[in-house]
């Protein structure tokens, strides 16, 4: 296992996957998360106790003693490493925390064609 704090499960060739990993590389502290790609060859999701077909569905990460954060929680874990503690406080208010929850399950089952749509729109500018 990896020295890392979390490892981020990711779709190298998905738009906002790719999008995410950039933005990742900016900052300080990526050196704590490793990223995994779960559309490699050698991928084996059973390996982690997973379905590939869940992983494919929603963000998952996995912290260093192997608690899964998955949906938007993963995001939050994610946040919270990189330092916007402030961010994932917000996202956790009451009301706030459903609202996210929804529209993150909104987005994930609309992601493929998403991203497909900002492709596109990506090589019309």
């Amino acid at each position: 296992m990896l020295p890392h704090r979390l490892r981020y499960f990711t779709m190298a060739t998905a738009p906002f996957c790719q999008q995410e990993v950039a933005w990742l590389e900016k900052h300080r502290p990526r050196e704590h998360i490793a990223l995994v790609d779960i559309q490699a060859r050698d991928f084996n999701a059973q390996v982690y106790g997973q379905e590939f077909n869940a992983m494919m569905g929603q963000l998952h990460l996995r912290d260093s003693p192997g608690k899964w954060y998955i949906g938007m929680d993963a995001s939050r874990a994610l946040y919270a490493v990189l330092g916007y503690r402030r961010l994932v406080r917000f996202s956790c208010l009451p009301g706030v925390h459903s609202i996210m929850n929804a529209g993150y399950r909104f987005f994930a089952r609309r992601r493929i064609w998403l991203g497909q749509w900002w492709e596109k729109r990506q090589t019309k500018c």
